[in-house]
């Protein structure tokens, strides 16, 4: 049976050894071995104990520990609210949610304009965050890029949706260097808002400028299904992602 490589990682970002971990959760260090080495699902308690200690969810430390019907039934409580329009969202929910970010703050946009027009002072803030040791990553698409010029064709805008992303641009200039902001050339089909473990998924529509189309808030639970697949998504992108103030010096 192979190791659970996942397991291991994580206790070595987390900067604990087996020993450690063990200690925080008060188990014996071999028990904590053989959960690597044989990769033993451990009881519901001490999973969760060793996932908050470590700061990842049971569902990646051990994908086992959930057959898929109580993923699914894990996965339908993710949900908190549907709003058949974004415009819809509460400008305090925007704000609450942003202001108890403290582990990840991830945008995953086109352009996104309205976040920094109804955030006062959005690049400050998020400045403040970063070096309180939040993560912040803002993706958007490449103003030169296809996808954002087939969007703009798709909502009959044509260059403005460009130019937005360039105003975008313009908002975080003067804290560029607090925060990691790259640009993607993916074909969208949700914008993602994450704050910790609360999600906000804009679903993109054709033709529909996404004020109008609906968003989807999810809250992050052990074991489900829902929240882990946005997230990977928004991981994948940001891989492959480039730096945007580079490629603006660049295009300047």
């Amino acid at each position: 049976m192979a190791a659970n490589e996942r397991l291991r990682d994580a206790i070595t970002r987390a900067g604990l050894d087996l020993e450690g971990l063990a200690g925080e959760i008060e188990v014996d260090p071999k028990t904590v071995e053989r959960w690597i080495t044989k990769n033993r699902v451990p009881h519901a308690k001490s999973r969760a104990k060793a996932a908050a200690v470590l700061g990842e969810t049971q569902s990646y430390l051990w994908p086992d520990a959930f057959d898929e019907k109580q993923r699914s039934e894990i996965s339908e409580s993710e949900l908190v609210k549907i709003y058949h329009q974004r415009a819809q969202v509460e400008h305090d929910t925007w704000t609450r949610l942003l202001d108890q970010a403290e582990e990840h703050l991830d945008v995953l946009a086109l352009a996104g304009l309205f976040f920094p027009e109804q955030q006062r002072d959005l690049a400050k803030t998020l400045c403040a965050k970063s070096e309180a040791g939040t993560k912040v990553r803002i993706l958007l698409g490449d103003p030169e890029g296809e996808s954002v010029a087939r969007r703009g064709a798709e909502e009959g805008s044509g260059a403005a949706m460009a130019a937005k992303v360039n105003n975008v641009m313009s908002f975080y200039e003067s804290h560029a260097d607090c925060f990691e902001i790259r640009f993607h050339d993916t074909t969208l089909y949700n914008s993602i808002y994450r704050f910790d473990d609360d999600m906000l998924v804009n679903s993109h529509l054709y033709g529909v400028h996404a004020a109008h189309a609906p968003v989807f808030w999810y809250r992050r639970l052990p074991g489900g299904a829902l929240f882990e697949a946005y997230a990977d998504s928004f991981d994948s992108i940001w891989s492959g992602a480039v730096n945007a103030w580079d490629r603006l010096g660049a295009a300047g």
